[in-house]
């Protein structure tokens, strides 16, 4: 499932997931995850190509932070054990893993925090003047009641066996249910 929540400039994104790192660093563990992932993304709105009723194409672009609420495939749910974030991203591909313990402890909290404080969140992020809109920081801070909806939703729905499940045959990598 994929909710995509756009502003002016900024978007973020959240899906479930269901993943297998191939080659896990150390200490990271082994074995697949499963939980949700979000993605701040610069947004691009397309000119029209048509009509005055025409729809404007709308991408989600480069990502600038990356958030993984995963736990062990195998574990109890609501662990939380690999929880972790990206700080900043490289182009398309995310930093290090960053696990942070009160991330881990209280993963809805700290995002609702993190996303009432963008300043704070996107403090590593590869940012250029003007890439975001003058009214994103607080169009995301007024979204924060949703995003926690959508988050306490899915977790329900994961722990369900409805969400984050693993693809049948062989499978290597991430697989998340909108791809």
């Amino acid at each position: 499932m994929l909710y995509m929540l756009a502003f002016e400039k900024l978007g973020l994104l959240i899906s479930d997931l269901y993943f297998l790192d191939p080659f896990p660093d150390p200490g990271q563990g082994e074995g697949p995850e499963r939980g949700i992932r979000l993605e701040l993304r610069l947004m691009d709105v397309g000119e029209v190509d048509g009509t005055i009723y025409a729809s404007h194409p709308i991408t989600a672009g480069r990502p600038l932070w990356r958030g993984d609420l995963l736990e062990t495939a195998d574990g109890p749910y609501g662990s939380f054990d690999r929880t972790h974030h990206h700080v900043a991203m490289d182009g398309w591909e995310p930093d290090k893993r960053v696990f942070d313990t009160e991330l881990s402890a209280d993963p809805i909290g700290f995002l609702a925090a993190g996303f009432a404080d963008l300043p704070r969140l996107l403090g590593q992020a590869k940012l250029a003047p003007g890439d975001l809109g003058p009214n994103d920081e607080r169009l995301l801070r007024e979204a924060v009641p949703e995003i926690v909806e959508i988050l306490e939703r899915m977790l329900k729905r994961i722990y369900a066996g409805e969400l984050a499940l693993a693809p049948s045959g062989e499978y290597e990598g991430a697989r998340e249910s909108w791809l």
